[in-house]
């Protein structure tokens, strides 16, 4: 009995990652446009982390990542393919893996109380502005010339960091809502 227990959870896990890669994907499709556009894929992945938890949570972006990285349109303006990763941008998107890992090693160290979620994902989001500046710096060095650190921020993190808190925030209040909403046990 506890084989079959054990094989149906692993079921649902798979079903529920899936899922959410799937939804991390549609997000990303959706752009906001303004002076610089914005998708709603962070929103997602940080979606993905408050409703499935840090390991599972995980799963879905690294499963997001890859179906990109193989050459599934998945990543924003329906792009896809390894040339996307390994463009000045393509740190960010690494970057979501990276975020996804902080909130599963805070969750490991502190549990699942909400404002260890929250500071968890503040924190995987200076992770992916880090890892996806430092490469796009490296990368634009390499194909064009130097570029200084404040000028990329100006490009790719300033303009970014009050819409990416709202999308945090937004995530975490949906993502409470919807956890309450499932069954006990849902995802333990």
């Amino acid at each position: 009995m506890t084989s079959l227990t054990s094989t149906k959870s692993k079921t649902y896990d798979m079903v529920y990652i899936a899922l959410f890669a799937v939804l991390i994907a549609i997000c990303s499709w959706i752009s906001i446009p303004t002076v610089v556009p914005f998708t709603l894929q962070t929103f997602a992945i940080f979606l993905s982390l408050a409703v499935l938890g840090g390991k599972r949570g995980t799963c879905a972006v690294i499963v997001y990542v890859l179906l990109g990285a193989v050459g599934i349109p998945v990543f924003s303006g329906f792009k896809g393919g390894i040339g996307v990763l390994l463009n000045t941008t393509g740190g960010y998107i690494i970057g979501f893996i990276a975020s996804a890992l902080v909130v599963w090693a805070f969750e490991k160290i502190a549990g699942k109380k909400l404002p260890v979620l929250a500071l968890s994902m503040v924190c995987g989001l200076i992770v992916c502005y880090i890892l996806g500046t430092a490469w796009f710096m490296l990368l634009y060095a390499k194909n064009v010339g130097p570029v200084g650190l404040s000028t990329v921020l100006g490009w790719c993190v300033i303009p970014f960091i009050i819409p990416d808190l709202i999308k945090l925030a937004l995530a975490l209040l949906i993502g409470q809502r919807i956890s309450k909403a499932l069954p006990t046990g849902f995802l333990s």
